[in-house]
């Protein structure tokens, strides 16, 4: 069995844009504004970089199907450049793909990058520009909000959760991303909202409200990786190490063998107890001090609780209404706002989620700084719950 990247590979910087309607910067713009942060955090110049990755979802509406677009937009001296695309999680693929080729001693320095502009199309939602393949074969008549409808009524149903009692959990789990989304500077949406507002907000897919929503923004964020050693030939001291990055993507298990009852994501639960089991968590519960999961619903933020084991069976929504995920409560989740403060530019979310674990595990997250945390873990969920790509990653101290 691989003996796994624990330890094997740290972040020496990373950087990320503001997130929002950003018509003041094209899609080149937001990777050089996120790419400037990185490289003055690490220390380096671009021509130590040994190759690169470049997470991108929505190519017919973006910025193409090939690297190109990196390595020109940053000016990149010849090198590698591999351009990598798995849904939702497309970030944490271009983060796996240069943490991979550190950890095999491929590259001294790596850099990942996730980008998506999203805003300019004129779609409210995510846009695409024809229905293609995907769509006909599995989703001919699906839309996002009406697929994660189904999960809230599966786990309601499977628990047996008062509609109310859900609704109200899922109403708190927005509720606590907006209070810390109001902290984030490079955040969308950086308002509180009140709970009777979340309540009563119109329907969407029931029961999912509007605030139980994140939207689409435009934005950017990356990383430098490397080795310890070469991060100490740099000046690091305070090292934030790679502990484990896993992946699973569905196999058609969902929807072909009547199995399934739809009130979880099977491949978040797998990716997590390999994820736990390659960083050596024995008890996440007590370990991890902060998550940034893929809250693209407020049900799947509290689904996940319970996929990641870090709720009981049928509790999550009870561990949320007793503030246990709070900012201020024993394991944070969205300390930053989450997707739904910062909205879902596709290739940059999972490198967002980590940008927001390494400033918190570095002390540089101000007002929303975490006490005491040597762990944190980061969640993305590409798809739908049927037919999905979950990634989990665990960063903490270096030893």
């Amino acid at each position: 069995m691989a003996s796994g990247i624990k330890d094997k590979v740290v972040i020496a910087g990373m950087g990320c844009t503001r997130f929002g309607e950003r018509w003041d910067a094209s899609s080149d713009m937001l990777m050089v504004e996120a790419f400037q942060e990185a490289l003055q955090d690490a220390g380096i110049e671009r021509q130590q970089i040994d190759a690169a990755w470049f997470g991108a979802a929505l190519d017919d509406v973006n910025v193409g199907n090939s690297a190109i677009p990196l390595a020109t937009a940053l000016r990149l001296p010849p090198m590698p450049v591999t351009r990598v695309e798995n849904m939702c999680a497309t970030g944490t693929e271009a983060l796996r793909g240069a943490i991979y080729a550190v950890a095999s001693g491929a590259c001294d320095i790596a850099l990942a990058m996730g980008v998506e502009k999203l805003k300019d199309t004129g779609f409210g939602g995510l846009p695409i520009r024809t229905k293609g393949s995907v769509n006909d074969l599995w989703m001919p008549y699906g839309s996002a909000p009406g697929t994660f409808a189904q999960l809230a009524g599966a786990y309601a149903a499977r628990h047996g959760i008062a509609a109310s009692d859900l609704k109200r959990a899922m109403a708190h789990v927005s509720w606590k991303s907006h209070q810390n989304g109001a902290l984030s500077e490079k955040a969308h949406l950086r308002k509180a909202v009140a709970m009777d507002a979340i309540l009563n907000a119109p329907m969407i897919a029931d029961p999912l409200g509007l605030f139980d929503c994140c939207g689409v923004s435009d934005g950017a964020a990356c990383a430098i990786v490397t080795t310890p050693d070469i991060a100490r030939g740099l000046g690091k001291r305070d090292l934030v190490a790679v502990k484990s990055v896993q992946l699973c993507a569905s196999n058609g298990w969902e929807m072909q063998y009547h199995a399934w009852d739809g009130s979880y994501v099977r491949n978040t639960r797998v990716a997590a107890s390999r994820a736990y089991g390659e960083a050596g968590l024995s008890n996440p519960r007590a370990d991890l001090k902060l998550t940034e999961v893929h809250d693209c619903f407020s049900i799947t933020e509290l689904v996940t609780m319970e996929d990641l084991g870090l709720s009981d069976e049928g509790r999550a929504p009870f561990d949320i209404l007793d503030g246990r995920f709070d900012r201020e409560g024993a394991l944070p989740c969205q300390a930053d706002g989450g997707l739904k403060c910062f909205g879902h530019p596709v290739g940059a979310s999972g490198l967002r989620m980590a940008y927001e674990v390494y400033g918190q595990l570095l002390g540089r997250a101000g007002a929303r700084q975490i006490k005491q945390i040597d762990f944190g873990l980061t969640h993305n969920l590409g798809g739908q719950p049927s037919n999905s790509v979950a990634a989990v990653s665990i960063l903490g101290r270096l030893g």
